[in-house]
Parts: C-alpha cells; structure tokens; sequence
C-alpha cells in the first residue's frame, strides 16, 4: 500500500487466454466475464477489426427451443447478432455474425441461465466461408471458455 492508500489488486475480471492457428495463422484467443457482459476476442497479428454483440438472453419462447436443443453444430434461434463496429462487406460481416452466433450458442447451451451480453473482438486477416477455417474458430474459442 502506498501513501495515499491504494492498495494493488489484481484485475477484478476472470480471464483466460490462448494461442492456437486460424487457417495457417497463428491466433490470439481471450475471454474476459464481467459482471454484464462477456468479451471474447480473436487476433491476428494484433488487430481487432469487427465488433459483434450477441444478447444471451432468451424471451420466454425460447427456452422451449433451448430444452430441445442438442450439442450440435446448428446455432440457437433465439441469438440475435448485430454488428458494433466494423464490417468489411456483406460476405464478411455475414460470417463474422455466424461466428459471433455460434459462440453464444455455445455458452448458452453449456449454462442455460447465462443472460449476459456477449461482446466479440473479431481481427481475422481473411473470413473465408471454409470448413476447416470454422472449426479452427470453434476449437480455439472452446480454449478460453
């Protein structure tokens, strides 16, 4: 502690972080859990170029939707991405929002009752609709949460 009393904490968010290839390149993954709000972001030599929102919570429709749900690949129908900031077109803003929709799915079917906003980074040097490119996406995200 110092003079004026300010203690040193570490930072109050859980985070996790890892490194993994993204179609070839090499990519930084994180997670940050506030109280409101989950970021998730993935980087390619530093950059952050596409922001996507993704409500986590479901409208009392919906949870008939999630109780028959599996753990497939097929996103929840109630997730409802929207672009922030950033876009690079419409074939790139298209696949970022199926990205960004596939994570909430993700963390929406392992807690059910996570309500908060899921906020994510994208700074993929090429969005390419390629299979192996996706799964890359799914395993490395699948690090952090």
């Amino acid at each position: 502690m110092d003079a004026l009393g300010v203690m040193e904490e570490p930072f109050p968010a859980q985070s996790k972080s890892a490194t993994g290839p993204i179609d070839g390149v090499p990519t930084q993954a994180s997670v940050l859990h506030f109280s409101d709000k989950i970021l998730v972001t993935l980087s390619q030599e530093g950059r952050l170029s596409q922001w996507i929102q993704v409500p986590l919570s479901a409208p009392s429709s919906a949870t008939v939707d999630q109780a028959l749900a599996n753990a497939n690949l097929l996103p929840m129908s109630h997730l409802t991405p929207k672009t922030l900031l950033g876009g690079g077109g419409e074939e790139r803003e298209s696949l970022a929002q199926l990205y960004a929709v596939q994570i909430a799915s993700h963390i929406a079917r392992r807690n059910s009752d996570e309500s908060r906003t899921l906020v994510i980074g994208l700074g993929l040097k090429t969005l390419k609709p390629d299979r192996e490119a996706f799964f890359d996406v799914l395993e490395l995200i699948q690090k952090v949460l």
